[in-house]
């Protein structure tokens, strides 16, 4: 069929063959479809919609639009982890050695910030030396030896994708379930897993702000992932807040070694962490069950394995080899440090995380346009946590500023990120659901 008799047809609402699909897909990678056909097709999937079938025929395409990694001599199940994204998710930075630790192969590959959330590349970027993108061999070898590496996308990986998403990006056809389905599993499933466990966010942080849309998504992208053979599970965690108490890239680098090191671990953090290790550990086959999984997590953890997996993906990547050790002297700090107070007394009853989001890019610390540079240094720490006491003067969050006006801007987002109440604030727990495969 030509392209334009594929679009009248999802167009009138026709479900599509697996043939179809693949055939459209196709013409992506070899210029055969123009890009004001790839925004008609999307724009008619946003009206009409895509079945399960059609969804994962789709998914499948993408990802065989370029390479499909395979690992035959690990001798280790691969698994991975995506989340949709929040404030002062760090997660990955811990969860990927927790799990190298475990018996694992994590080949993770991780993007970069957009609006008010940040990116995984872009905390990393901070680790001086450190390549995002590593030649194949350097990346196969790390995650070899580290059991580890938590990289950028290549061009070689599911292509199609790409060029789809930056049509749909400026033709106001992001926000199609499917569409973000297939986007990111297309991804995963070209990484050759065994197994794939996703944090889905809800909340003021989060994209799917409302419970019952995310749920829809976790459901879909459980349900499609199944569809095309990889185990999966997906916990539907709280963004009402910031998940660990910094946001930004250098300082939630140094809260991950933290946590690793046992120094600090953040409460609501350490819950969705070793949940999230837990699933993976069961759906690979490595532990029995999701709670025998936390435990072997939780020992990888406090025995110092994880700690050592990621000193070694840091290294094999080209970061420091004490890295862990002189962490302070490694990263890179801002010039002026200063608290955010309070006037009166409360206890904080809600807090909008996207605000907070929204300080750290004030910063210069996130991007307004996917080619504005970073500024690492700069970020929050010390944030106050839904149900925390504050008395005047105390401070809602520390701000890691470049300068006197970067403080003045974040600091009045701060404060109109956080409402205070009279009495006592009761925090709810941060996994609120669970979807798992037939």
């Amino acid at each position: 069929m030509l392209p334009q008799e594929i679009i009248a047809a999802k167009r009138d609402g026709r479900t599509l063959s697996e043939e179809e699909i693949e055939a459209f897909v196709a013409g992506f990678s070899n210029d055969t479809i123009s890009d004001a056909q790839i925004a008609a097709f999307a724009m008619a999937v946003i009206f009409r919609g895509l079945t399960r079938a059609e969804t994962v025929a789709l998914t499948g395409a993408m990802r065989d639009s370029g390479e499909v990694m395979q690992w035959p001599d690990l001798g280790r199940p691969v698994v991975d982890k995506h989340s949709t994204g929040g404030i002062g998710d760090n997660v990955s930075l811990m969860l990927a050695p927790i799990l190298a630790a475990c018996g694992a192969a994590v080949p993770m590959i991780s993007g970069r910030g957009l609006g008010h959330t940040g990116g995984t590349l872009d905390k990393l970027e901070s680790i001086p030396g450190y390549t995002i993108v590593p030649d194949g061999p350097t990346f196969r070898r790390t995650v070899g030896d580290a059991g580890c590496a938590i990289v950028g996308q290549t061009a070689r990986l599911a292509p199609a994708d790409g060029r789809f998403y930056r049509v749909r990006d400026v033709t106001a056809t992001v926000e199609s379930v499917p569409l973000i389905v297939a986007s990111i599993l297309s991804k995963k499933l070209a990484e050759g897993l065994d197994a794939l466990v996703l944090d889905v966010k809800t909340g003021s942080g989060a994209f799917m702000a409302g419970e019952a849309a995310a749920r829809d998504l976790a459901e879909n992208l459980v349900g499609v992932a199944e569809g095309a053979g990889l185990k999966t599970a997906a916990l539907i965690t709280r963004m009402d807040q910031a998940l660990a108490s910094a946001a930004g890239n250098a300082v939630e680098v140094a809260n991950a070694v933290a946590f690793l090191t046992g120094v600090r671990r953040d409460h609501r953090l350490e819950k969705v962490t070793l949940a999230l290790a837990g699933e993976a550990l069961a759906l690979s086959g490595l532990a029995a069950d999701t709670a025998a999984g936390e435990a072997m997590a939780r020992r990888a953890l406090e025995g110092g394995a994880a700690t050592e997996r990621f000193a070694k993906m840091v290294t094999s990547l080209g970061g420091p080899a004490d890295f862990v050790e002189r962490m302070d002297a490694h990263l890179p700090h801002a010039p002026l440090l200063r608290p955010v107070t309070v006037d009166a007394a409360g206890t904080v009853a809600a807090v909008d995380a996207k605000a907070l989001g929204l300080a750290v890019v004030e910063l210069g610390g996130g991007r307004r346009l996917p080619e504005d540079a970073i500024d690492h240094a700069v970020g929050l720490t010390g944030l106050a946590e839904i149900g925390c006491a504050r008395a005047p003067g105390e401070p809602l969050a520390m701000v890691h500023a470049r300068d006197e006006a970067g403080f003045e801007r974040a600091a009045r987002r701060v404060r109109a990120a956080y409402r205070l109440a009279d009495g006592g604030v009761r925090p709810a727990a941060p996994v609120i659901g669970r979807i798992v495969g037939s």
